[in-house]
């Protein structure tokens, strides 16, 4: 099965053929820049572009963008170990108890996990499982800095000014440094929650795997969930998103709020020069932060910078280097996060910082499983929960870029 966009194919049945892909993925971007070259030609001798030629346009964005999320999901499968299936030996009597209780309700042996009225803690390895395929899964974790507590709040003591250091002489008095201003920065850990079910027949099957199905089917919905909260949440029983803190124009940035740049167009780009702000936005991030910093936006907003180009001609986004790699925008990477917003008047659609520094997700250790096997007859329901906080770590190490006159 093949499908075609206005010349471009698309191989249906590429699968998990990574290097099938990565070359299809390749093919598209090559004619993507075909058509833009073509549209730009059109726009700089009649002032405007055929329509049917933006529309191709827009179709091969979405045929980037499909074909970079087959890649993601061909990277997650092959990089999946086994846990406790027919290839994986056995660890541990809690393993084993924990596979019973999953599979038929059994409770004897599980005395180091909580009581069966809140249900069980997950074995070691299934919790690790879980947090790894999030980290694939999840954008924002994937790039953030991550701390592992056992309590339900973190706080972090930070110095807003700095360290109180001085230059001395090996053999000279000390004199006393300027005070630090100290500040705290709490993390209080949320519940999140998935409730996958299975029916007993597909739990009685020996070759079920049963840290494997749990890690594969609350992933995804701790992901989705997770990524929402850490871009937009509000701090009310989730983390609280780098997007809900106060913003103000980075001339005018003091600590406690993020800057931004606005781009001189409400809702859009300028017209003239439009690489000019991102400019600006990228060296509005100090050196340091610089360093290790990455784009993020959403796919929308990705699909129009993708038509940028610099002075000489060069495109500003370029694609992996790898299958597994990241497409890069300006030489530094760019990760897609869906819950960003779209170009809109005043939208924070376009983030660029050192993510690892500027936002911190706190995971509480354990995740913990209730089994229910008589709310929705004939499934057997799992009650899976863990708790996570996040919100920002450093204000200086995120900036956005703000669709707004100024």
């Amino acid at each position: 099965m093949t499908n075609m966009t206005d010349g471009l194919e698309t191989k249906a049945g590429a699968g998990s053929d990574i290097s099938a892909l990565f070359a299809e993925f390749s093919h598209a971007f090559e004619e993507f820049k075909a058509t833009n070259n073509q549209r730009l030609g059109e726009l700089e001798k009649r002032g405007s572009a055929d329509g049917l030629l933006e529309g191709k346009l827009d179709r091969l964005n979405a045929v980037l963008d499909g074909q970079k999320a087959a890649m993601d999901r061909a990277l997650i499968d092959r990089a999946r170990p086994l846990l406790d299936g027919k290839a994986a030996v056995a660890e541990g009597e809690y393993k084993d108890a924990f596979a019973s209780y999953v599979k038929r309700g059994e409770e004897k042996a599980l005395s180091i996990g909580v009581n069966a009225d809140g249900g069980y803690v997950v074995p070691a390895e299934t919790e690790t499982e879980i947090a790894r395929l999030m980290t694939a899964v999840s954008p924002i974790r994937a790039i953030a800095g991550i701390r592992q507590v056992s309590s339900a709040v973190y706080k972090r003591p930070i110095s807003v000014t700095g360290p109180a250091v001085g230059w001395v002489g090996e053999t000279a008095a000390r004199p006393v440094t300027n005070s630090q201003t100290l500040a705290e920065l709490s993390y209080p850990t949320m519940e999140l929650y998935a409730m996958p079910a299975a029916t007993s027949a597909f739990l009685d099957d020996a070759a079920v795997d049963v840290g494997q199905w749990i890690a594969e089917e609350v992933n995804a919905a701790f992901a989705a969930q997770e990524t929402t909260a850490f871009v937009n949440g509000d701090g009310v029983n989730k983390p609280k998103g780098f997007l809900t803190a106060t913003t103000v124009a980075e001339s005018s940035w003091s600590w406690g709020n993020l800057g931004y740049v606005a781009t001189g167009a409400a809702g859009a780009l300028p017209a003239n020069n439009a690489s000019d702000v991102l400019i600006d936005l990228v060296y509005a991030l100090k050196a340091g932060y610089r360093q290790n910093a990455s784009w993020v936006m959403n796919r929308k907003v990705q699909g129009a910078l993708r038509k940028l180009k610099d002075a000489d001609g060069n495109y500003l986004w370029q694609p992996a280097a790898s299958a597994d790699g990241k497409a890069r925008f300006m030489g530094f990477d760019l990760v897609e996060a869906e819950d960003m917003p779209n170009m809109a008047a005043n939208s924070l659609s376009v983030a660029f910082g050192d993510f690892r520094r500027g936002y911190l997700i706190v995971d509480r250790q354990g995740v913990s499983v209730l089994r229910d096997p008589f709310s929705s007859k004939p499934y057997v329901l799992f009650y899976t929960t863990k708790r996570v906080g996040g919100g920002i770590a450093d204000f200086d190490a995120i900036k956005l870029l703000k669709f707004a006159a100024s």
